[in-house]
Parts: structure tokens; sequence; C-alpha cells
């Protein structure tokens, strides 16, 4: 069946129910994420502090967006336990003809990027965060219109994959969490009753200095925080580098960020980083082959023992000014059990990557299935029309 065409204005009205901030009370408030995930409970705003005279209260199942984030696709429905909140004129809001149109369709159209590129189209400035997209564009924004019968069945539809995507993702994080918490116990099991010994005679650190030659490149890389791993950066120009030192990387390296390594800026580099350089920023470390593993030792430092002890050697306040000593580094006391067991350790961490990855393949798949399907239902109903 051929759906009608018609705007937004047809089907949706503008609606303000404005209320005068009184100093002695306090209003509950919302906010709306990006990438049209909904709304969330903000801190109510203190009418003994707020600079605004007036507040706008929202009721539940009606139309609602962020004028300044709209571009991203801050629009949502007002839920039911949000009925009565109160939000700034930030917030254009609107009531749904409920006659012809289902919130809940309308919610699910708003999920998809395209949507939210084409009502912003005319508007000054997109893609600065300063500007903001006016009620008009969205009420002139068309839509197809299917019967309510068919809004149903979608709204439905939708929901219902929605809820089993919901239900997987919360399976996955559930099995990471079990696999993470498995591994700890084994490497407390591991080390339990391991002498310490100092990182100097464990992994003592390794530098390659890289004589700079102005008419090359130099393909840096970077340590992500909380042990997610190393990535590339953009080649270097010689002619850039000035008075910075470069250090080259080998795979196999157990880097630190000493910048963040605080907040587990720890990793191990892998065959493609081979011949990467660093900056003085980032310390190599190469463990004694009989002494230690270089996984091994990674896992050490993303434990809460681990990451206490590089905490306290990285001293001053917070972020770029907590930096970690080269030397508080090679006195660090690090736990060295029998390389058997070290082994054996790794055997399991290798197990959970690879379990892990099936995870994120899986779970990359179900992030993929809502959108694909909102392009099929929409966009095919688009064509259709």
């Amino acid at each position: 069946m051929v759906s009608s065409t018609v705007p937004l204005s047809d089907l949706i009205a503008s609606v303000s129910e404005p209320c005068r901030v009184d100093p002695q009370s306090s209003y509950p408030n919302l906010g709306i994420y990006s990438f049209a995930r909904g709304v969330f409970s903000k801190p109510p705003i203190d009418g003994a502090q707020t600079s605004a005279s007036i507040l706008y209260k929202v009721r539940k199942n009606q139309f609602i967006y962020s004028r300044l984030f709209a571009f991203e696709g801050a629009y949502a429905i007002v839920p039911e336990d949000m009925d009565g909140v109160f939000v700034s004129n930030e917030y254009p809001t609107f009531d749904v003809d409920h006659d012809r149109l289902l919130p809940r369709y309308l919610f699910w159209m708003f999920k998809r990027p395209d949507v939210w590129r084409q009502v912003a189209v005319g508007s000054k400035g997109m893609g600065d965060r300063r500007q903001r997209v006016h009620p008009e564009k969205v009420l002139g924004y068309r839509i197809n219109l299917p019967s309510l019968d068919e809004q149903h069945r979608i709204v439905q539809q939708l929901d219902r994959v929605a809820a089993l995507v919901d239900e997987r993702r919360r399976a996955i994080e559930a099995a990471e969490r079990e696999t993470q918490a498995l591994l700890l116990k084994a490497f407390q099991r591991a080390i339990d009753g391991a002498p310490l010994r100092p990182m100097s005679e464990v992994a003592p650190l390794v530098r390659r200095p890289v004589e700079i030659d102005l008419d090359a490149a130099y393909p840096e890389l970077g340590v992500r925080s909380f042990g997610r791993g190393t990535f590339h950066k953009p080649d270097l120009p010689g002619a850039e580098v000035g008075n910075k030192k470069l250090f080259r990387i080998c795979a196999g390296d157990l880097l630190f960020n000493i910048v963040f390594a605080w907040e587990g800026a720890v990793a191990v580099a892998q065959p493609e980083d081979e011949g990467r350089v660093g900056s003085h920023r980032f310390l190599s470390c190469v463990p004694t082959p009989e002494t230690a593993t270089v996984e091994f030792l990674r896992y050490y430092f993303s434990t809460p023992e681990g990451l206490q002890k590089l905490g306290e050697a990285s001293p001053g306040g917070a972020g770029r000014n907590r930096t970690l000593g080269l030397k508080k580094l090679e006195s660090l006391q690090v736990p060295v059990p029998p390389i058997v067991h070290q082994h054996w350790f790794d055997r399991l961490q290798a197990k959970a990557r690879k379990a892990r990855a099936i995870r994120a393949s899986t779970a990359q798949d179900i992030a993929a299935l809502i959108p694909a399907m909102l392009h099929e239902i929409f966009n095919g109903r688009a064509k259709a029309a």
C-alpha cells in the first residue's frame, strides 16, 4: 500500500506549558542523549541558582528535541516516568495527533541519521555546536504516513527486535564480566606466594633513539588509556620534529604512556606496530625472557594493585600533570612467579582474547541490525511512495 506524504506540521503541534521560576522551589529536569538514545534525568534545577525566569513543563508522549544537538540526533519522545519534568526553551516540545500518528512510530523514524540531516538542511553553520535547528525546520519535514494499523505493525516489529538486541547485548556484557573475573582469579592464583622484583630487573627500560632525517616521515604510535591497546597516529614529517626526541618501538615491547599510565595507558606493541616511533613520553620495557612474559606484566598493570602502583609512581595533580617517573617505573616491584605459571596464565589470556573477539564481532552484527531494519522499513517505504 502506498502511503501519503505530509509535513510534520499536519501531525504535531508546538506546545508550551510555561512555569515562572520560584526561588524557593526545585524543578526536576531532563536532557536528551544525542544519536536518538532517548532522555535522561538531569540534576534538579534550583530556582535560586538558575538564571532562567521561565521553565517549561513537558508531558508524556510529547515529541521533544534539543535545538543545539538536533544535528546529531537529540530527538526523543517523553516517557511516562518523565511526565511533568521541566526543560528550558532550548527544548522545543510538540503534541502528537494520536489519531494519525503514533508517538512511538515518530520515535523510530527519528532514530535515522538521514532524517537528522534532512531536517537540518538549510540550518546555518551545521556542524557548529553553537548553531541551532529551529522548530520550523522540524515542522516542515515531510514524512510518508502509513495507516495507524501499519504504524502499529512497524512499531511492534521494531520494539520486539530492539528487546531481543538489548537482551543479547546484556548477555555479551555479562559474559565479558565473567571472563574478566575468572582471569583475575586465575592471575591471583598464579602470583600467590610469588616474590616481588623491581622492573629494572624483570623488564628493563630500552631506548632506541631515531636519527632524524628532515626529508623522511616517521609513523607515530599511541597508547590508549584503560588497557585498550595501541593505535596508529599520522606520520610525522622530519621537518616538523624540531627538538622532539623520537624512539623506535619494536613488537613485543611493554609500552607505557607516562602521561596517562596512572589510568591504564599500558600496552604490548603488536607486530603491526613494529618500527613505529614514540616521543620521550612513551617508554619501552623489554622483559627478560627467562624471568617474565610481556603479556603477564601487561595484565598485572591492569589489575587494581598494578594501577595503584602506577598511580603512586605518577605524582602530581590530575590529567597531564600526573607523569610516571622513569626512575619510579624502574623501581616498581612486580610479582614474578615461575615462568611456567606465567605461560599458563598467558594461554588463558589468549583464550579470553579469542572469546572477546567473537563477542565483539557478534556485538557489531547486533548493533547493525536495527539501523538495517530502519533503512529497509523507512527508505523502502519512501521509494514505494
